[in-house]
């Protein structure tokens, strides 16, 4: 039973959350503005940047600030690892997958610097992209929604 009453205020706890998300201020352009933006935000390996370059964007693109936020954590202790490995498989695709990484004991100051530079520029292509088809196609979805219950 107290499984039940534990599950029964958790899942009221989440509808509140999600009917305050909902209510946010501002037209379903700017909410879902604000959305995207968080959600491209979120895409970039910035720990702890991440919240306030979705906010500085949705003041740029005139979003919601909350919810900018709110997107950001797309990127989570959970999605971190599969969310950047995917970001530099994009990235490495895009550029070319050419990996000339060297062993630990053959690497001099040179190649530590030119392989850092390769990995920085594959995962932040790759996120660049992920981030901004990711909030292009939720942004989207999220303002039809929006939209939809605006009429009814």
């Amino acid at each position: 039973m107290p499984k039940i009453k534990y599950l029964q205020k958790l899942k009221a706890k989440l509808y509140k959350s999600l009917v305050w998300i909902w209510q946010q201020e501002g037209s379903a352009g700017q909410r879902a503005k604000g959305l995207a933006v968080g959600i491209f935000s979120g895409c970039f390996p910035f720990f702890g940047l991440q919240t306030l370059l979705g906010i500085s964007l949705a003041g740029v693109f005139r979003g919601n600030l909350i919810l900018a936020a709110i997107g950001t954590w797309i990127s989570n202790p959970f999605t971190y690892i599969p969310l950047y490995w995917f970001n530099y498989k994009v990235g490495s695709f895009l550029i070319g997958n050419h990996e000339d990484f060297t062993k630990i004991s053959d690497l001099n100051s040179y190649q530590v610097w030119s392989q850092s530079i390769s990995f920085i520029t594959r995962i932040l292509l790759g996120s660049i992209v992920t981030g901004g088809v990711s909030a292009i196609v939720i942004g989207s979805i999220f303002y039809k929604i929006l939209q939809q219950r605006k009429f009814k």
